[in-house]
């Protein structure tokens, strides 16, 4: 069948690999992509439902597609995603004019899905296991120019008394080694350079199929792969890194040294409430041991604020860690308490409360974010450069510092730079947060 698909991903890169391999199987069955859902014949959304804003923009999302619908300029609408996996029951009838459901066990269904709507099929929800072994797919890579997310694994074990990933994607599973080495190979042939190592918890990658953590020696292949410059590992979790892996990001070149590690929280009550592996004093110990053993390294984590637990005294204590370990770069969020965990049915700070906490963390941590920039003026980093800011007049760059979407970028300036190649940038000063530049060549 052919038509125009317009595909929409929200949520985090982990979903935009998902809908990059779902754009491929739509071109590879005759579809044609769609720049906008505008006059599109289907629009396919790919969801979120981790916390609660994303659900509210997932909502927002479809009710606009629904109006385009609605006044003629959209024929169809295929909602999927963790929204249609974690509310499967309740959306067709909240819902009506989605016409088809497609949870994250079916990504595989959706041209079926497609088909079957574009046909006259309506009310459809394709709801496969969940925790079923990964097929592997080619991707439509939609990220770059020169570099892509590697994702090695799906689904989460961990069990972490807020979250609700583990209902929604699944348990654990890694991608055997030889399919995540052959799409290296792939993606680097068709000019990547930077691969982003993604998974909801990379260090257990191995566990389930190898009945042992195998993140170190898959860390040792990719590094073997011609054309890749980069490597960099989204997300590690503290308990879980050893000596043999610490050894191995110390030492293999390519892999850069910026290591995204969410903590949540460093109080022993709240991680334990939470169901977090470890404790404050071993996440303290083993950031002391990453700064000794990796000169240079940048430090990226995530914390909530007004987890249930969280007094004043729990809260400063937060604080205070993110003064003493200098982490370069952190997110922080409001707790979100949802439906179905174990911690939304603990007592909690009030949201009012949860976010002034978040405002005042992100206050310490600007402070922090200020004296790393300023350390790096003058300094000469390799960039790799992702286009041009029509505002600035400046190319657009990242250094092993700055992760895609999440960190900012670097602004330079450069006589015929070309998106998708490596430059070296030395640092003058900073512009609205960002670094900025200019090109030694």
């Amino acid at each position: 069948m052919e038509g125009k698909i317009s595909l929409i991903s929200l949520g985090c890169a982990k979903n935009l690999v998902d809908s990059e391999q779902m754009l491929r199987r739509l071109e590879d069955a005759g579809f044609t992509p769609a720049d906008e859902p505008e006059g599109a014949d289907a629009a396919v959304i790919n969801t979120c439902a981790f916390i609660e804003s994303a659900k509210m923009e997932a909502i927002e999302n479809i009710l606009y597609l629904a109006q385009l619908k609605k006044e003629g300029k959209l024929k169809k609408i295929v909602v999927a995603g963790c929204l249609a996996q974690r509310y499967a029951e309740e959306l067709p009838d909240e819902l009506p004019e989605v016409d088809a459901f497609v949870g994250t066990g079916s990504f595989g269904d959706i041209v079926e899905a497609v088909t079957a709507v574009l046909s006259g099929e309506k009310g459809r929800a394709y709801m496969g296991d969940i925790s079923a072994p990964l097929a592997e797919y080619g991707r439509e890579v939609s990220t770059g120019p020169g570099w892509a997310y590697l994702k090695i694994a799906e689904g989460c074990s961990n069990a972490c008394a807020y979250c609700v990933i583990p209902s929604i994607r699944g348990k654990y599973r890694s991608r055997p080694m030889e399919d995540v080495l052959e799409e290296a190979k792939k993606l680097a042939a068709d000019g990547v350079k930077e691969l982003i190592v993604i998974a909801q918890d990379i260090t257990m990658y191995g566990v389930d199929l190898y009945k042992k953590r195998r993140l170190a020696e898959l860390i040792e292949e990719l590094c073997k792969t011609d054309g890749i410059e980069w490597i960099r590992l989204h997300y590690l979790y503290p308990d879980a890194m050893d000596d043999e892996l610490i050894d191995v990001i110390a030492r293999q070149e390519k892999v850069l040294k910026y290591l995204d590690i969410p903590i949540q929280h460093i109080d022993n009550t709240i991680l334990k409430m939470m169901r977090r592996r470890g404790t404050g004093d071993e996440i303290r110990t083993l950031f002391a041991k990453l700064r000794e053993r990796i000169p240079g390294v940048v430090l990226r984590t995530s914390v909530i604020a007004g987890l249930p637990g969280e007094g004043e005294e729990e809260f400063e204590e937060l604080a205070g860690f993110l003064r003493q370990a200098k982490i370069e770069r952190a997110g922080v969020f409001v707790y979100s308490p949802e439906e179905g965990t174990p911690a939304a049915l603990m007592d909690r700070p009030d949201t009012e409360t949860a976010e002034e906490r978040a405002e005042a963390l992100e206050n310490v941590q600007a402070e922090i974010m200020a004296g790393f920039n300023a350390s790096r003026v003058g300094k000469l980093e390799k960039v790799l450069c992702e286009g041009f800011d029509e505002d600035t007049s400046l190319w657009i760059g990242r250094s092993f510092a700055e992760s895609p979407d999440v960190d900012g970028v670097i602004l330079f300036s450069a006589e015929n730079a070309e998106p998708g190649r490596f430059y070296s940038v030395r640092l003058r000063g900073e512009l609205d947060g960002d670094m900025v530049g200019e090109a030694e060549f």
